[in-house]
């Protein structure tokens, strides 16, 4: 398994397992397939209501404490220094662990500051191994990194190879914040398992479309959260490093780049952040 190494030296599976959208009743029962097959780093979050399975599966699992990589995300509700600090506790609790390996704020919208502030204060008490964001724009993120003390070491946004985030990368590389994928099989849209130029490009390597749009963003040093209820699925999204895309290959993935969102919209635009401010009420 691939990892990459974060600005304070952690290091990170470029691989993991993401439960978003995964019943809190199932979730137990998917995280422990995924270890089972493999995965070595599990991705939640407060707002997806199912810490406390994953917590369960990695306990019931057998495997190290150390040997899984835990990622969590602190919920727009919980934003604030004092309400974000009493929820990584909470977070702590439910997962059953002493330290979360990284933790991210969730959204850009409502005191990320205070928030931000109770996750270095968790992270210098050795209760937090990395922190950063989610769902960052470049312009918010670069001005957080400039009024922090400790940097954002991982910057989650929706990447996949219709919505590539060219230039947002650029940005975080310069501030040495890893750029980590969530929706990176663009939740099959667009036609994502049939696209014909990822099918065709999968065929000279015996790959599905779905690992060929997996494996460009891995070559992209993008981290990555395939997520799958299925056994047989979790598994082929982690048989990726037995090929190398092509030069050729990799430009003609570049082309199929919108440049835009196809899940939820741009963070900068006021219907988006008018739908988030509605969530709180």
């Amino acid at each position: 398994m691939k990892e990459i190494r974060l600005s304070n030296g952690v290091m990170m599976p470029q691989i993991g397992y993401g439960v978003f959208q995964v019943e809190p009743k199932e979730c137990e029962r998917c995280v422990a397939d995924a270890l089972k097959v493999g995965y070595k780093m599990i991705d939640t979050a407060q707002a997806y209501m199912n810490e406390e399975g994953v917590g369960e599966a990695i306990k019931k699992s057998g495997i190290k404490r150390e040997d899984i990589f835990i990622v969590s995300k602190i919920w727009l509700t919980n934003y604030g220094y004092d309400r974000a600090k009493a929820s990584i506790e909470e977070s702590l609790r439910k997962l059953g662990t002493d330290y979360i390996d990284l933790m991210l704020l969730h959204q850009p919208f409502c005191d990320y500051y205070g928030a931000y502030r109770a996750m270095e204060e968790a992270y210098k008490a050795g209760k937090l191994k990395a922190i950063g964001v989610s769902n960052f724009p470049a312009d918010r993120l670069i001005d957080l990194a400039a009024n922090v003390e400790v940097k954002p070491m991982v910057n989650q946004v929706e990447t996949h190879v219709f919505c590539q985030q060219i230039k947002a990368k650029q940005y975080m590389d310069e501030l040495g914040c890893k750029i980590m994928a969530w929706g990176p099989l663009a939740e099959g849209r667009n036609n994502f398992f049939t696209h014909p130029i990822l099918t065709e490009i999968g065929k000279k390597y015996n790959k599905s479309a779905a690992q060929i749009g997996l494996k460009y963003l891995l070559q992209r040093d993008v981290i990555i959260i395939p997520k799958s209820t299925h056994v047989e699925r979790m598994e082929q999204n982690l048989d990726l490093f037995d090929f190398e895309l092509s030069n050729d290959d990799m430009d003609a993935i570049l082309k199929m780049d919108e440049g835009h969102s196809l899940i939820i919209g741009s963070h900068q635009d006021p219907e988006v952040a008018k739908w988030f401010m509605g969530l709180l009420h």
